[in-house]
Formats: structure tokens, sequence, C-alpha cells
């Protein structure tokens, strides 16, 4: 499990995706991926940030709750707040990644994937 953003920010920096780097957005440390905010860490309440939809986190907070939290401030954007010590490896690493190539301007991910394969 992660239990802080220190864990979190060593676990997201050793996928070793390219275009990610450390950065401060008001006032607080997070990593970003393509010059956006990719993942951090709530000032708001003891939780992970990762990007989402308000459908997906909705759903997610039906499925658990406990995992899955919620904070008024994030009401109206589609962040993903999961518990401090609940965060899952494999969950935040599928995350992580999809966001990571949702994130990548196309023509760049269409070069970065010919040179992957």
């Amino acid at each position: 499990m992660i239990d802080t953003w220190p864990d979190l920010r060593t676990f997201a920096l050793s996928l070793d995706l390219p275009k990610v780097e450390e950065a401060v957005s008001w006032g607080n440390p997070n990593l970003k991926a393509h010059g956006k905010m990719w993942c951090w860490w709530s000032p708001m309440i003891d939780a992970a940030c990762f990007k989402g939809s308000i459908e997906e986190r909705e759903m997610l907070r039906e499925i658990d709750p406990e995992t899955f939290v919620y904070h008024d401030h994030y009401r109206n954007s589609g962040i993903l707040l999961v518990a401090a010590g609940r965060i899952d490896r494999d969950w935040a690493e599928a995350r992580l990644r999809s966001t990571w190539r949702d994130m990548a301007p196309k023509r760049w991910l269409k070069s970065y994937d010919a040179g992957a394969a």
C-alpha cells in the first residue's frame, strides 16, 4: 500500500515514464506529466489525488467509500481521492499509466509508441 506523498511520489517516478517532472502548484508538491498536473497529495484531506471523472468518482465511492473518499473542495472536478494507506499499487500503476497516456499530445504519443515497439 501507498501511505504518504513520498511513497506515491517514489512509486510514480519508478514507473520511469518520460515527460514526468516534479513541480509545486499552489504551494504543494506534485508530479506533472506533459506539463499538466498528474498526481499529488491533497492539502485538504489525507488522500492521494488522481485524475478521473465525476461519474467514475461517484461509482468508486459507492463501491468502496473507505478507499475512495470525498472532500467538498473537489466536488466540481473529477479528481479521485484515495485514502492514505488504502492505495493499491496495481490500481495506482494502472491509473497513472492510463492518465499519462491520456495527457500526452497525440503526435508525441504516436512517436513514443513507435519507439517502444
